[in-house]
């Protein structure tokens, strides 16, 4: 039996306008270009996908599942520019075969510097989920599948508004430098906490970690169009047979990626909506009756861990190193993090001295500028600064809307600059 968990991350960050050391407004995000980058990738990907996924869970009467993190920088920007796109999610989830899973707000680094911030984001994204979906998350994904054991004792100790814990796991990257020998084809559990004891989650349940199965996943979301991989060209017939060997070695298949593989990574004309069409036919043929495909929530309240994943250094999805160095490698993005966090601080002060106030425009300009500072704290900002091998044309340089990594990091502290000038002026104006 393989348990296929199909999990797609959908983001898009809040891009910033350009601006200069001589600017001083606080307008620091290019509407026109979020906008239009919005409405391409919708018409590319979020339409036609969603509504493929809609269609295969009622040609395969709710057999087909499926999950996604949708960040709120996302759905701020569907709310605005694509609200119709919302409304097919809504209707995923109406079908019961759709599972909304737990992110930061802002798809943030907030675990590694600010665990109250962390918190805060995890809840806001929480009620967004709640009031637009009608679910509660109770499985997270913390931002570019970031990982070590220290979130899994934060996430295990997080409770609802009635004493309840949120999470039966996390998803997380399988990295082999961990895994060893091991497959990640399995549910594991992390340490024991500082007490010595297993860590627990919802419902009493030991908390759960879902692994990526990079190899599989990196064949339809990186491969799939590559005309000089050997496997190419990738039919669902010979998918369907790389899934089916997980059986007796495994019992999950986790195929994590981003959700813009369909249609803006890999294009229409590669073939990749006709593959993804006929793929949940081709899996349940290959051996009937013993591949399925489950929610993450399901897979981790039928499966107990097999053994222990011990992360004591920070992993993450990306590039090949799968560790932080895609946000914290180089000088630049270590003192725009260190800097932000630090403007962080000034912000939420003048932000609790306002909400603690009588004056109904300052309290205004103090909710503006704490937003500001929060849509600022998106990893991509600092996934721009990024230095690893910008010349040979990467994904890094591919995603990036500036020039150079410099040029990210000049334009993202002119803009870091003013916002703390205005947190510290005893007249803030509204963004």
């Amino acid at each position: 039996m393989a348990s296929v968990v199909f999990y797609f991350e959908v983001h898009q960050p809040h891009r910033l306008a350009r601006y200069s050391v001589f600017d001083d407004h606080p307008w620091y995000f290019d509407d026109d270009k979020n906008g239009a980058i919005c409405r391409k990738v919708a018409d590319k990907c979020y339409r036609p996908a969603t509504k493929l996924m809609l269609d295969l869970v009622k040609r395969h009467k709710g057999n087909f599942k499926l999950s996604y993190a949708i960040t709120g920088t996302l759905l701020d920007q569907l709310e605005k520019f694509c609200p119709d796109v919302i409304e097919l999610f809504q209707a995923l989830a109406e079908t019961g075969c759709c599972e909304f899973v737990g992110e930061t707000y802002f798809h943030s680094l907030s675990f590694l510097y600010n665990k109250e911030e962390f918190r805060k984001q995890v809840d806001a994204h929480t009620a967004r989920i709640e009031k637009l979906f009608g679910q509660t998350p109770t499985v997270f994904r913390n931002t570019e599948l970031i990982y070590a054991n220290e979130l899994a004792i934060e996430l295990s100790k997080m409770t609802d508004a009635d004493g309840n814990k949120r999470f039966y796991g996390t998803i997380c990257e399988g990295v082999d430098r961990i895994l060893g020998f091991r497959s990640p084809n399995f549910v594991y559990s992390p340490p024991p906490g500082p007490d010595g004891k297993p860590l627990t989650g919802r419902d009493g349940r030991p908390f759960g970690l879902l692994l990526k199965n990079y190899r599989l996943s990196d064949d339809i979301a990186f491969r799939f169009s590559n005309k000089s991989w050997p496997e190419w060209p990738l039919t669902t017939e010979k998918f369907a047979r790389w899934v089916n060997h997980i059986n007796g070695n495994g019992y999950l298949c986790n195929l994590f990626m981003d959700y813009e593989t369909f249609g803006e990574h890999q294009w229409e004309d590669t073939g990749i909506f006709g593959f993804l069409d006929k793929l949940p036919e081709a899996i349940f043929d290959v051996n009937p009756g013993h591949n399925h495909f489950n929610t993450p929530t399901e897979v981790l309240t039928r499966f107990d861990p097999v053994g222990v994943y011990d992360a004591h250094e920070y992993t993450s999805w990306a590039d090949t190193e799968r560790d932080l160095s895609a946000w914290r490698e180089n000088a630049m993005q270590h003192n725009a993090l260190d800097e932000f966090y630090r403007v962080g601080t000034l912000v939420k002060s003048r932000y609790a001295e306002a909400m603690n106030g009588e004056d109904k425009t300052q309290k205004e300009v103090a909710f503006h500028l704490l937003n500001d500072w929060r849509k600022l704290s998106t990893s991509d900002h600092f996934y721009y600064m990024c230095t690893k091998y910008w010349a040979d044309g990467d994904v890094h340089k591919y995603f990036s809307p500036y020039d150079s990594p410099y040029d990210a990091y000049i334009n993202f502290m002119n803009v870091l600059d003013n916002l703390k000038t205005r947190a510290s002026s005893s007249l803030v104006t509204a963004g």
